[in-house]
This record gives structure tokens, sequence and C-alpha cells, in this order.
């Protein structure tokens, strides 16, 4: 595993004015030196890390040696969102409401100047980090050459602002706080189709628990055992805060500025971030005369398909980062 490195910025200035006394901001490189190569910034999600490739890498299907997005062309950097305590539970935040994701956005800024890139040859992420992608193309508009946001929105609809609050009041009222909330979100990042598919009303073996029953036992026990409970408030939280126009509903003013070649890619079967959203985000930015792209993977899986079909995402991305 890559070593993870540390960046800390004293008095953070929120986006709601409030003064973090301190912010610590680690990452991992992958790849070749900086300086030498493209850098490639990977956002990871909401329980996800820093931690892209290797035998744990949440996207080592993607990225690596030979692979789309290749180790021998590109520099892999990923950070790790404050708070969210991977490989550090010290690094915990509580006051977890006071941050949005346009401070993690301007958090992962400072990390970027402080390592001395200028620019960024793409900024990809899924769910909550391709929406920190989405924030920090607002905040330097000229920085990224490709953005590339997969199943996820430039905002946070009703939909997903609801469970947010549902996530929340788990976390903070139920005796088993992480597990509890972990299988009621699982449920939002498939579909009844696919929890059919994979598990076709079956029995454990010498169990009367059904297999989904398990399923959701185990996913919850897993994430129990290496995820803090206030990493997973914060994360939850800064869903709700997903707006790039902090607010004002104008859209087409805040995009105005940007330089970057926008690729969009949408999950069919998406309850989380929905595709027809993401269409009309499509639409809006091919009228602005935007360099955009729109790509959608086919999937029974819902949300989670961006990180079950592998095959359909390196079809798309092959061409961005074979140039």
């Amino acid at each position: 595993m890559k070593v993870i490195q540390k960046l800390v910025f004293h008095q953070f200035t929120l986006q709601n004015q409030k003064v973090q006394d301190k912010i610590i901001l680690s990452y991992q490189l992958f790849g070749q030196k900086l300086g030498k190569a493209p850098v490639v910034l990977v956002n990871h999600a909401l329980t996800g890390n820093s931690q892209v490739i290797g035998e744990s890498g949440w996207w080592n299907s993607l990225i690596g040696e030979g692979k789309t997005i290749d180790t021998d062309q590109y520099t892999i950097l990923a950070f790790n969102v404050p708070g969210n305590t991977y490989q550090d539970q010290e690094n915990s935040i509580e006051n977890y409401k006071d941050f949005t994701v346009a401070d993690i956005a301007a958090a992962f800024w400072k990390g970027v100047e402080s390592l001395q890139i200028e620019k960024l040859y793409a900024a990809i992420g899924g769910s909550l980090g391709g929406a920190i992608a989405w924030q920090m193309a607002i905040q330097e508009p000229e920085k990224i050459s490709h953005l590339i946001p997969v199943a996820t929105d430039w905002k946070s609809t009703d939909w997903l602002m609801a469970n947010v609050l549902v996530q929340d009041s788990i976390l903070n009222n139920s005796k088993n706080p992480i597990a509890d909330a972990r299988m009621h979100a699982m449920l939002l990042y498939r579909t009844p189709q696919s929890l059919q598919f994979k598990f076709n009303r079956e029995k454990q073996p010498d169990s009367d628990l059904f297999q989904i029953e398990s399923w959701l036992l185990h996913h919850g026990d897993k994430l129990q055992k290496r995820f803090q409970l206030s990493a997973y408030k914060l994360m939850n939280h800064l869903l709700r805060t997903i707006d790039i126009t902090n607010g004002n509903g104008n859209f087409e003013k805040t995009v105005e500025k940007v330089t970057s070649e926008i690729h969009i890619v949408a999950v069919d079967t998406d309850y989380f971030f929905t595709a027809d959203e993401n269409l009309k985000t499509y639409e809006n930015l091919k009228k602005l005369g935007k360099k955009v792209n729109w790509h959608q993977i086919e999937s029974i899986h819902g949300h989670d398909a961006f990180l079950i079909e592998f095959e359909q995402l390196n079809t798309i991305l092959k061409d961005i980062f074979n140039k």
C-alpha cells in the first residue's frame, strides 16, 4: 500500500464563515512521480477512501498498470475527505453540520496547490466524490481539463435530502447506528430487480435467515468494524449540501466560466442521482455551448453500478485517458 501522507491547514474558514482550528488532509499518490506526468484526481464516495488501487482498492478495475487510467502514464492523486478517519482515527470531525461539499472542494484545492500542481488532467469521482469534483470545477473553472462526474449530480434532490435525514436520524438515535444506517443505505444503492437477481428469495443454508437478510446484516457489521460514527455522520450530511450554485439556483451563471470538457456518466436505474436529472444537466450545458458528453451505464443494480459495471465504465472512459 502506498504511504498515506498528510497536509495540515490551520485556521481554515468554512463556507458558513466559521473558522476550523485545523483541517488534516491526507492523501495517497500512485503511478508516476509528481511533475513527470499529467495528474488525475480521484475522489472517493461516502464510505470510500484514498486507497483506489491495490488489493483493497475500490477502483482497481479501472486504475492501474496497463488499465484504463494507466499508472504508467498518469500520476494518480487521491485525497481523503477530512474527517473520514481513514488510517487516522484521531482525525475526526464532530461539528459535522458546519461542513459542506464546497468546504471539502476548497480543502482539496488547497491540497493541490500545496503539492504544486498547476492543472489537473482529470477530476473523476463516483457519487459524493463526483459531486466534490463538480464543486471543484466551479471554484477553479480553468484548472481541470476533464471533469468526470459518475453516478452523481451537481445538486441534492428532494429524494436525496429526505434519505439523508432518515440516515442522520438513525445515526443519532439507534443503539447500533452504523450497522443500522448501513443496512438502510444498501437498499438505496441497489434496486428491487438487483436484489431479486442476486438472491431470488433463497434462504441461508442451515438458517432461518433469507440470503438478503444475511447480506444486509453482513454489510452492517462490516462497516461497523471499519468506520467511525463521526465519519458516517459527516459523509452522510455532505450529501445534503451538494449545490454548486450555493443556494441561488442559477446554474447557467454558475457554470459560465468552466472550461473543462465535461463527461457526465449516469446510471439508468440510479435512485440516488437519477439519470433524468443528469440528462437535464447535459442538455442545459449543451445549450450553453459547453464541451459536454453524455454517457449512460445500463444496469439493474442502481446507484452501485459504478462499482459493479466495470466493463461499461472502462468503455466510456478509455477514449478520455488514451488521448
